[in-house]
């Protein structure tokens, strides 16, 4: 039972690798092609392909499909296409010839990318909420250690001074630039393509701009062919978006894993957060983060893997284009997941409050020495020298204190100005200009 169905089976082996995964992954999509019908047939109405009559008839129907898509007993039936096909079916079962209706103005082709684009702009909202309490939480850690120094490293040499407050803070200045590019990818996604159609428009007078305001857009594509080459395109830009905050996490879980080895010990997991060895009875492994690790360095590959399906597609639809959903609507999840577990795991870390003790670290108040003998009135050079053949000679005694005060350092985190950073960005997200949208739509 297909909707272009002219009385020709389709081929079993055919229909069955062409669907795919269509019907699995259509059912994250059911509830928001519900919403696109509903603001549809809305204008229909008030361009007068549905009378007026006929309109509150279907609305209760798709009222009633949309609870069940969010209680999720929604259905894709055996031998159904896809989400557009089974609310169709459905529809026209209850209400008879009225059910077709809903198809006018329509094709699956601007279907399929108004679902996208609503699912997106949910899933982002997730994704935002999610990275901002690890934000947070890197935050309050960050005030709660910013006293207690760490060694810093170049090359994975011993280098400089710093902190736990300074380390934490600036994987959330990290995160909150990464939200940044979200937004970007976020405003590039909430533009309306319904009214595209198969990607050249309608005969009939829709009215598109209405359709923009009842979903709570941000503006329209205005441009029909474009509207269906942004399918592929944005879930690239989205996905890069993504990426660039699994990659800040996968960086994180390196640094926990490293900073976790006995030859650091500078973190420990509680017990109940870590994992033992079969046949080493001492082990206390930090495979949570690992698998962050892993998950987040698998996540950056997506971008790519979704360039390589359409880069060398031309304009218009094109099957291949199936494939892209498969990438895409998995990573959300598979993100949100290591943002709160990493949430969870960063609230329970216990720093070493007693690192620098150990000698090995002498060195690292090196610069420390030279500094000070600049301030005196000695030239740099001069200064690095002397203090150079003291750390040659056996004879350098470092002063374990730093009294570091310019914005950033670790005498002045900043940690206000992040906050505010912070918000500032997640404000410009909107989302309860959506909420509003969504919520007078369901009414």
């Amino acid at each position: 039972m297909k909707l272009w169905e002219k009385g020709i089976s389709v081929n079993k082996a055919i229909e069955d690798f062409t669907v795919g995964k269509d019907r699995e992954l259509d059912l994250y999509l059911a509830s928001f092609d519900i919403l696109g019908s509903m603001a549809h047939v809305k204008m229909l109405e008030f361009v007068g392909l549905i009378e007026e009559n006929e309109l509150p008839k279907l609305q209760e129907e798709l009222k009633k499909l949309y609870q069940l898509s969010v209680d999720e007993q929604f259905k894709i039936d055996d031998g159904v296409e896809d989400v557009h096909s089974q609310v169709e079916f459905l529809l026209t079962d209850k209400l008879g010839d009225l059910g077709k209706k809903i198809h006018s103005g329509r094709s699956r082709n601007d279907q399929v990318l108004l679902d996208l684009k609503l699912y997106t702009r949910d899933a982002i909202k997730e994704i935002v909420k999610s990275t901002s309490s690890l934000i947070d939480i890197l935050l309050k850690r960050a005030e709660e250690t910013k006293s207690i120094l760490m060694p810093g490293y170049t090359h994975l040499q011993v280098a400089m001074p710093s902190s736990f407050g300074l380390w934490f803070s600036a994987y959330a200045e990290s995160l909150t630039d990464d939200l940044q590019l979200l937004l970007s990818a976020y405003k590039i996604n909430n533009q309306n393509p319904l009214g595209s159609a198969a990607g050249y428009g309608s005969s009939f007078p829709l009215n598109r701009q209405m359709t923009t305001d009842l979903l709570g857009f941000e503006k329209m594509n205005y441009n029909v062919v474009y509207a269906q080459m942004g399918r592929g395109k944005v879930e690239k830009i989205v996905t890069f978006a993504l990426a660039n905050i699994a990659g800040t996490l996968s960086k994180l879980a390196y640094d926990v894993c490293l900073f976790m080895s006995q030859n650091f010990n500078f973190v420990s997991l509680p017990d109940e957060f870590t994992t033992g060895s079969s046949i080493m009875p001492h082990k206390k492994n930090p495979d949570v983060f690992e698998l962050i690790r892993a998950r987040c360095n698998k996540l950056q590959g997506i971008p790519n893997q979704i360039s390589l399906i359409i880069n060398n597609l031309p304009s218009g639809y094109f099957r291949d284009l199936q494939m892209v959903k498969e990438l895409f609507i998995p990573s959300f999840t598979e993100l949100t997941d290591c943002l709160d577990i990493a949430t969870l795991a960063l609230g329970k870390t216990k720093v070493n409050k007693d690192i620098l003790n150990d000698s090995k670290y002498d060195y690292l108040f090196s610069v420390e020495e030279v500094n000070k003998l600049v301030l005196r009135g000695i030239p740099f050079r001069e200064a690095y020298v002397q203090i150079g053949k003291k750390i040659e000679s056996g004879e350098f005694e470092p002063k374990k204190t730093v009294s570091h005060v310019h914005e950033g350092s670790i005498g002045n985190l900043g940690l206000e100005n992040i906050t505010a950073y912070k918000s500032s960005i997640v404000k410009k997200f909107q989302f309860e200009k959506v909420e509003q949208a969504i919520e007078n739509l369901i009414k």
